[in-house]
């Protein structure tokens, strides 16, 4: 009975440690360790570990809410939304049955949550009133619907077919899919220029950032990066974005006005999600094949420190960081 007791106490007491160690630092990072199923906490200054935090398998990308008060972790295997504190990391509520979110996003309006379920081949879109959501559409949209971007006007949003090299737009007003144009191999990432004209695909099969104009649904041009061009961060200066390449170990630079690469990083081990300190100083950047991230001054173009985390680290978040344009 003693000892029953003692295990419960000793429980209730890392419990209330990790609070109060988590509320402690104002800038946390989050790390989505997708094959251990775990989230990881650092200190953004002191690299220190925080804590690692169970959470169903295969987290795989994670994102603010609109109003900024929760960071939603998507679980794809675990088929659920996990909603942290962005400040201290701290669990704050699971939304269970959501299936296969692989990469979510909300329409600029606010109106709209997306789900690319890559496993099941479709993407779901709910209502959201911001605070709960409500299934609206399930959309078949065969094969491995992966990434995602919406233009200004909230009434399409754009994703990348990873298993028929494709890009396909869905009208978020009907919930349809109004076009389908091939691009290059294993399209990944999508991101829209600040300008609302171009759509941005890392070609993770093949080299290059394939730029389309996604009005006349035409590719005008490919960009050089390196070998596995995968994912996107913007610079937050509303011109610039940082493009990973996970087999040359590299990330490029892109001038999203002159649709040039303008800049070369060197990083080991499998660039992938990143994530830009506000004063667009520190970039940090999940490292898919070393179980690492590494933390880069932008500068310089140099990396200051590799920190061990997880198996297969994907997203990467902290509250405090530069703004996505």
């Amino acid at each position: 009975m003693l000892r029953c007791f003692n295990r419960l106490y000793s429980s209730f007491l890392c419990v209330v440690l990790l609070g109060c160690v988590a509320s402690a630092h104002a800038n946390v990072v989050v790390i989505l360790n997708s094959r251990d199923a775990t989230i990881k906490l650092l200190d953004q200054q002191t690299y220190a570990e925080l804590a690692t935090i169970p959470v169903g398998k295969e987290p795989h990308h994670l994102m603010a809410t609109p109003d900024n008060k929760s960071v939603i972790v998507a679980s794809s295997v675990g088929n659920e939304l996990i909603f942290l504190d962005p400040v201290t990391g701290k669990i704050q509520r699971t939304i269970k049955d959501v299936l296969d979110p692989y990469q979510i996003g909300f329409s600029p309006d606010q109106k709209w949550f997306v789900s690319a379920s890559l496993r099941l081949d479709r993407v779901d879109i709910y209502k959201y009133d911001g605070a709960n959501l409500t299934l609206n559409k399930r959309i078949p949209l065969g094969k491995l619907p992966s990434h995602m971007a919406f233009n200004k006007a909230s009434d399409t949003v754009f994703i990348t077919r990873q298993g028929s090299d494709e890009v396909s737009a869905i009208d978020l007003v009907t919930q349809t899919v109004k076009w389908t144009i091939p691009v290059g191999k294993l399209p990944a990432g999508i991101v829209m220029t600040p300008d609302d004209k171009y759509l941005l695909v890392g070609i993770m099969g093949a080299d290059y950032v394939e730029v389309i104009d996604w009005r006349t649904q035409k590719t005008v041009k490919r960009i050089k990066a390196g070998d596995g061009t995968h994912n996107f961060r913007s610079l937050g200066d509303k011109r610039h974005t940082f493009v990973s390449n996970r087999v040359s170990n590299t990330i490029n630079i892109i001038d999203q006005v002159t649709l040039e690469n303008v800049g070369t990083i060197n990083v080991p081990g499998g660039p992938d999600c990143m994530e830009l300190t506000k004063d667009g100083k520190t970039l940090w950047v999940t490292l898919r094949w070393i179980k690492k991230v590494a933390v880069i001054d932008v500068a310089s173009r140099k990396v200051l420190k590799l920190i061990p985390v997880g198996r297969s680290p994907h997203g990467v978040f902290f509250a405090d960081a530069a703004a996505r344009l």
